[in-house]
């Protein structure tokens, strides 16, 4: 299925470049002369990737990208400026904007930071896919055998007098692992469901290491839980189950 892009630019031979270099890579473009008809558009379209300029006569873009967070919450956001400063960068970043570049970009660039920001839409829509199950399916709560009792939703894990506490991240990865008992999951799937963002291959057992690392440093202090999420060699992670 085709990614849907919004391009908005006041000034038009940007805009169409723009959109020509996006449809030529397969996405499905529109396009939008200021911030009102951006708006108006994701009012009334369904838009995974805004790309939007920061200065535009009448509502400029971090007005757009106020009401975007609002109307369309899981829209991924770039920012276009021929204006950079640390101020606008912070506010951006305050604002949940995946991007931020500066013009003019390159095609390589601009076109990097799309794919990574539409695997970040779809890891987001994985990840609230897998929370939004049923509960028969995909409970809250986990008893063990040996009496262990992991609840997800609060994060915690007990067993007799013993209470552990997850991080949220911690805590994202184990569920994704207790609900998928024996499936294997890529390293480069588990930064994306549990970290929010896309990586290499190459870079994502680096950035998942310290956190399974921290994880399971916890999990080892219940006998029914140690040893349990288990590395695959040159692939990613599993969790085998309730001994």
């Amino acid at each position: 299925m085709k990614s849907n892009i919004l391009v908005v630019d006041d000034e038009p031979v940007a805009r169409q470049s723009l959109t020509d270099i996006l449809k030529l890579e397969g996405y499905t473009v529109a396009s939008a002369p200021n911030g009102q008809a951006a708006v108006e558009h994701v009012r009334t379209h369904n838009v995974d990737l805004l790309i939007v300029d920061l200065k535009m006569p009448g509502m400029d873009g971090l007005e757009v990208v106020q009401v975007v967070n609002q109307v369309s919450p899981e829209t991924e956001v770039i920012l276009l400026t021929a204006y950079g400063s640390t101020e606008t960068a912070i506010q951006a970043l305050r604002l949940r904007i995946h991007d931020y570049l500066l013009k003019p970009a390159s095609p390589v660039q601009i076109l990097a930071t799309v794919k990574k920001g539409l695997s970040r839409r779809s890891a987001k829509s994985r990840l609230s896919n897998i929370s939004a199950v049923d509960s028969d399916s995909s409970p809250e709560v986990f008893s063990l055998k040996d009496g262990t009792v992991v609840d997800l939703s609060r994060r915690q894990i007990k067993f007799k007098s013993k209470i552990e506490h997850l991080t949220p991240a911690e805590g994202r990865l184990l569920r994704i692992l207790m609900e998928n008992k024996g499936k294997v999951f890529s390293h480069r799937e588990l930064v994306l469901l549990v970290q929010g963002y896309d990586t290499s291959q190459r870079e994502a057992p680096e950035i998942l290491r310290p956190l399974v690392s921290r994880l399971r440093h916890k999990l080892d202090q219940f006998p029914s839980l140690s040893e349990q999420v288990v590395s695959v060699r040159g692939t990613g992670y599993l969790y085998e189950g309730d001994k």
